[in-house]
């Protein structure tokens, strides 16, 4: 065989050889056939050093043009969505590039995790990356959208509660705890949401407990306290000084709406807001199939009413698909409706979007259905991230808590002894359904008598919650709680919660900072850092260009106020001040006498 003919082992295992690198290298093809190794003399001796040398400098011309374009593009080293302060994640979502975006009108998407503090993020992290089998840096998409933190007092205590927290949100002003858009004088402020309305924005609110609760109200109505659910249901359906000025309105709560001489209504009076909304021109739907006829936002006719619940809808771990919508399918729906309303407008639209049973979940202490109200929270903002990114006109998603609920601590010291430095993911996973639902089922059992009432608690529930270790004194709490009368509620979460060794220091409120995430965080610069919540209310007003102070001019017009808003001040000061204490001035912020200890350092619990 002639030598010519032979071929090396090299180029037959895919190695690359001599004649290829050097193209590579150079850009030009080498032809060595015909030639010997005698015959290429100079390049023979001196092809290594060529090489080396071509190398070095492509290399650093790779490098220069690397940071030039580096320096020319520094959008490119931007994590997933923007987030500012947080590298690349690696489960970030790969969304399409957004269209071009019409900066002559814009939208704004405001977000509230009501009671959701720093920890519920930690507990629901950790639960995510165990029951879906992920690395140790896979975040929740919040986590990448983090920008700063508010703090939440209120005008007359450390401790907020959400009507003052949201009052807050919606004036841009410190409240009263209990006040829905009134100040501590009892004159009412005006809203971003009315103020948006007036300006010709289209509005929304998108709730998951009901939607005359303290949050949502505080953005289209105003009481003296936030338990004036009945006037607050009348304003939200036009009967207002500045008549209708929400668009749309899905959430739970349509007993307040039905006249008391129906099944199932909780007004105390015959008012059937039903049918006066109809009459006024309001689309009313009221379950899932109702829901279902919207197709995803695409059929909507406004004003639209969206009652999917007679009170709050289920948590999420006991939410029936079937029955009852999510919190990101109610997301989705309404920015698709509003946007598609506003498409040919010059004016875009402003939506308020409540995660509200995170809030329920901290004040039951009931990890198990925390994780899954922060989960479904948490796929709402990836819903909104995604449709921002989508829509061709200018907007921005602010989200925040008005306070923390529960004051919960991912750790539990469960005897005197030096405690573990664990907690179990693994129990809140085995956990089917909520403390709230477990407690109905004990409730319902209609059997009288001890024994058999054990039984069914050792046959039936238990096994629901996946507990095979409580021991008699926790059977016997359940029982006691069933035949007493007392809610069970408290007993099984906290047989949760301690398999799970999570903390809770109260059912209440607590006064930790809590987190502000936006996106795109270039255009929330002013909420980076840490603020006081009525900063995040001025912010709201500014980005959307309104004028709330005129609308607290006409609510306080002619000084009548008092004749819409439901009781008069007088009525309620004295339960106000055994409840929760009464503020100052317009704005003012008091704290002696009423947040000092006055000596009490044992209560007996309240439930």
């Amino acid at each position: 065989m002639p030598t010519d003919r032979v071929v090396s082992p090299a180029r037959h295992s895919g190695e690359i050889g001599d004649e290829q690198e050097e193209a590579l290298l150079t850009g030009r093809h080498v032809d060595r056939k015909g030639q010997s190794g005698r015959g290429r003399g100079f390049f023979s001796r001196w092809k290594n050093s060529i090489i080396i040398t071509w190398a070095a400098i492509a290399t650093i011309i790779i490098l220069v043009f690397g940071v030039l374009y580096v320096r020319s593009h520094p959008e490119d080293d931007k994590p997933a969505h923007g987030a500012p302060n947080a590298p690349n994640s690696p489960n970030a979502p790969n969304t399409p590039k957004a269209p071009p975006k019409n900066t002559k009108k814009r939208n704004l998407i405001f977000m509230v995790s009501d009671g959701m503090g720093p920890a519920s993020l930690s507990l629901t992290r950790s639960f995510r990356q165990f029951t879906e089998n992920l690395p140790i840096n896979d975040t929740l998409t919040l986590d990448r959208h983090f920008v700063g933190s508010s703090r939440t007092r209120s005008s007359n205590s450390l401790v907020t509660d959400s009507a003052a927290g949201a009052t807050a949100f919606s004036c841009g002003l410190k409240s009263y705890n209990g006040a829905i858009s009134i100040l501590p004088d009892g004159n009412p402020c005006g809203t971003v949401l009315e103020a948006a309305k007036a300006a010709g924005y289209m509005t929304g609110l998108v709730v998951t407990t009901s939607i005359t609760d303290a949050t949502p109200a505080c953005f289209n109505s105003h009481v003296n306290m936030r338990w004036e659910q009945d006037r607050i249901a009348e304003q939200q359906i036009g009967d207002h000084p500045l008549g209708r000025v929400t668009d749309l309105m899905f959430g739970g709560g349509l007993c307040h709406f039905m006249p008391n001489t129906s099944f199932g209504s909780c007004r105390g009076d015959d008012r059937d807001l039903i049918k006066e909304a109809r009459k006024a021109g309001w689309q009313f739907a009221h379950n899932m199939g109702g829901f279902k006829y919207l197709r995803r936002g695409n059929f909507v006719k406004f004003p639209i009413l969206g009652l999917w619940a007679p009170a709050d809808i289920p948590y999420d771990i006991d939410r029936n698909e079937d029955e009852y919508p999510s919190l990101a399918a109610m997301a989705e729906t309404a920015i698709t409706a509003l946007e598609l309303e506003t498409r040919t407008s010059d004016k875009g639209f402003f939506l308020m979007i409540e995660g509200s049973r995170i809030d329920h979940a901290g004040h039951g202490n009931d990890p198990a259905a925390q994780v899954r109200e922060v989960r479904a929270y948490d796929k709402a903002f990836e819903v909104v991230l995604k449709k921002i990114d989508q829509m061709e006109t200018e907007t921005i998603v602010i989200s925040t808590s008005d306070h923390e609920t529960g004051g919960l601590s991912t750790a539990r010291q469960l005897h005197e002894t030096y405690p573990d430095y664990l907690w179990y993911p693994s129990v809140l996973a085995n956990a089917s359904h909520s403390s709230e639902y477990m407690a109905k089922l004990l409730a319902d059992f209609p059997e009288p008598g001890k024994m058999k009432i054990t039984e069914y608690i050792k046959d039936e529930l238990l096994p629901l919650q996946k507990i095979t270790d409580a021991d008699d004194e926790e059977i016997a709490r359940l029982v006691k709680a069933k035949t007493d009368g007392l809610s069970s509620a408290y007993v099984w979460a906290d047989m949760i919660s301690r398999r799970a060794q999570i903390g809770w220091s109260t059912h209440g409120h607590s006064a930790v900072d809590v987190n502000i995430y936006a996106y795109p965080p270039e255009a929330a610069k002013k909420l980076w850092g840490n603020h006081e919540n009525t900063e995040i209310g001025e912010f709201l007003r500014n980005y959307l260009d309104v004028d709330v102070e005129d609308i607290t001019k006409k609510l306080r017009q002619g000084g009548t106020h008092a004749k819409w808003m439901g009781k008069e001040l007088s009525e309620i000061l004295e339960e106000k001040e055994k409840s929760m204490g009464v503020g100052g001035k317009t704005g003012e912020v008091t704290v002696a006498g009423l947040d000092s200890y006055h000596g009490v350092h044992k209560r007996a619990c309240m439930h």
